[in-house]
């Protein structure tokens, strides 16, 4: 936010610096899931990596490197010492496959209360670089009337989702005993990634999104609510397809990206999708004042938009508020 470098502002997924006197931009990204890492340290830091990269893709942006802080209970411990070689295991495998080298980061260790440490959570801070700032994607639905796609397939991750903790109440302690953890492909990783930078890169795309935490769902509501100087704009959308109905819309599947376009471009984008050998379905349309989302032949989700962001903008106040009256109370 300082001077005039911010080229996108707070909310998308990567924010977007300009580099003075230069056609060039910087895009920086933060990830992390303890609750991934926990049950699988290795696979779960790769899925890390893989998502912030892919949330600098989703502004224009090519990955080229990574920082990071790693935060753990006490080394002392032998399981939190293995984990914590999973995990740096996990990043290098990632960070090959997409050519981003760790150019800094810290340890913290010994983070603990009453002998109770916290997750193994790796903080990946991805390092993007955009060739002509005017390419910036910035994020939410555009224009009534254009068409709204998913690249990348859409399989049963529920193990370790969100999902599974709000809905179903599942425990840390139960997904560590119990849960599994999305397997990332990073050859479909990389043709999701290639297939939006070149897409972006000729101009056809009015915005992109990753799906991860929460699922389609909550990435299509995200992809609603409204950003500087853009309105918010609902969405008719249908997810017939396989697998039961909670599946499609909150498996945490990676490598998947929603993408909105003009329908004249529709083309033009498949042939950009065919060629890296990327999946890519057609979900519906912008329009409308409300996120509608209907699945073989039954609506299944009709929300106003005005009313989910206010939602999402309030969480955390509306939370902290809880907490502070609960402690009153006592």
């Amino acid at each position: 936010m300082v001077r005039t470098n911010t080229a996108v502002l707070p909310g998308a997924d990567a924010a977007v610096v300009r580099i003075k006197e230069t056609r060039r931009a910087l895009a920086i990204a933060l990830d992390g899931n303890g609750r991934y890492c926990a049950v699988n340290p290795r696979e779960g830091a790769k899925l890390v990596v893989a998502e912030a990269a892919r949330n600098v893709v989703c502004v224009g942006a090519q990955p080229i490197a990574i920082t990071n802080c790693l935060n753990f209970a006490s080394p002392e411990r032998p399981e939190v010492m293995w984990s914590f070689s999973e995990v740096i295991d996990g990043i290098a495998e990632a960070c090959k496959a997409f050519n981003t080298p760790v150019v800094s980061g810290n340890v913290s260790f010994y983070n603990e209360t009453e002998g109770r440490g916290v997750l193994p959570t790796p903080v990946i801070g991805m390092l993007g670089l955009v060739d002509d700032v005017k390419r910036v994607l910035q994020p939410g639905f555009k224009n009534p009337g254009d068409s709204i796609a998913l690249l990348g397939l859409t399989r049963e991750d529920l193990s370790v989702s969100q999902y599974a903790a709000v809905i179903n109440n599942t425990t840390t302690d139960d997904f560590i005993a119990n849960g599994r953890v999305p397997q990332l492909d990073l050859d479909a990783e990389r043709a999701a990634q290639t297939a939006v930078l070149r897409a972006a890169e000729n101009g056809l795309l009015r915005s992109a999104h990753d799906c991860s935490d929460g699922g389609l769902a909550v990435a299509l509501a995200e992809c609603c609510f409204s950003s500087h100087n853009r309105p918010a704009f609902g969405a008719d959308i249908d997810i017939t397809g396989e697998y039961d109905l909670a599946t499609r819309l909150f498996s945490e599947t990676p490598s998947r990206i929603i993408i909105s376009f003009d329908q004249a471009n529709l083309g033009d984008i498949e042939e950009i999708v065919a060629a890296t050998s990327c999946s890519m379905t057609l979900l519906g349309n912008v329009g409308s004042d409300r996120l509608r989302i209907e699945s073989d032949g039954n609506e299944v989700i009709q929300l106003d938009v005005v009313e989910m962001e206010n939602a999402w903008r309030s969480s955390l106040k509306d939370r902290l508020q809880v907490e502070v009256l609960a402690a009153g109370a006592e």
